[in-house]
């Protein structure tokens, strides 16, 4: 398998994404996933957010990247698809990530739903509008060879048999899923059972602990963490992650492990990166070294 990390766990410490660049290598990480912006931001500008704009040129970020020996793992691209605005602002954002990904070298993109239920529209409304903005995004994928992952965030892909529903919008290889070991605890369900069930439709991963202080105030309660001020392997999710990785051993998967959490500058995640890396050498899971060839 191999270790990614999701720029968001520098949002608090401002960094940019070159420095992002900078730790990984430090780090030995040769993956990377961040969010994507289609537009201008001032804090962006500044070098203050340690995601990439969209106007940046593909080809020249991923020469930069190449240099410091770090890929893409995955491009956050979750503008929520299951309001009435998903059609409006969603799917044109996460088509012009398409494009751009493919000349950056990254093969995935996420997307998801909203973290709550869409305002004016039954249950089955909401999934009939995300039928159509998927295949309209999946169309395009196919023809870039951009698999587009669901990423179990909110309201409808916390819900394991919604999420079976969503995955079968299209039968397509370029549809697929990210499983996120945070989002799917806090919502009250079992990252564990998640795994069983969608494993061979798992195409990367979001590795989350959770807090013992934010499972009790909120599980259950919540569909997604926007950040887990927790270092993986010293929650209560630990163990959880620990029996997916089994599962996800046991059926063959070989793609990114993306860590998710605040960073605090360094120290957290790197807290979590040791652990990841000493339980997958427990579990004789062996960790890819060096940047994938795209």
């Amino acid at each position: 398998m191999q270790i990614s990390f999701h720029t968001d766990a520098f949002n608090s410490s401002y960094w940019n994404f070159e420095k992002c660049l900078q730790w990984a290598q430090a780090h030995d990480v040769h993956l990377i996933e961040c969010g994507v912006i289609d537009g201008v931001s001032w804090i962006y500008g500044l070098g203050y957010q340690p995601h990439v704009a969209l106007y940046e040129d593909p080809l020249l970020l991923r020469r930069k990247m190449e240099k410091y020996g770090v890929a893409f793992s995955q491009i956050d691209a979750a503008y929520p698809l299951s309001g009435k605005d998903g059609p409006l602002y969603g799917v044109p954002y996460v088509l012009n990530a398409i494009r751009w990904a493919k000349l950056a070298g990254c093969p995935r993109i996420a997307t998801t739903d909203g973290l709550d239920r869409p305002e004016g529209l039954s249950d089955d409304e909401a999934m009939a509008l995300m039928r159509r903005s998927y295949e309209q995004i999946l169309e395009v994928a196919e023809a870039y060879e951009i698999t587009i992952n669901i990423e179990v965030h909110g309201y409808f892909t916390t819900n394991p048999d919604r999420l079976a529903e969503m995955l079968d919008f299209r039968d397509s290889p370029y549809l697929r899923m990210n499983l996120d070991t945070g989002n799917s605890f806090i919502a009250g369900q079992d990252p564990v059972e998640f795994a069983r069930r969608f494993a061979p439709r798992i195409h990367h991963v979001h590795v989350k602990d959770v807090s013992r202080s934010l499972a009790a105030a909120v599980r259950g309660q919540e569909t997604g963490i926007a950040v887990s001020y927790c270092a993986i392997g010293e929650g209560v999710n630990a163990a959880n992650i620990r029996e997916v990785l089994t599962i996800l051993r046991d059926h063959g998967y070989s793609g990114p492990l993306c860590m998710e959490c605040e960073g605090q500058g360094g120290p957290m995640i790197e807290r979590s990166l040791q652990w990841l890396r000493s339980t997958l050498r427990e579990l004789g899971i062996p960790e890819e070294s060096g940047a994938p060839a795209a």
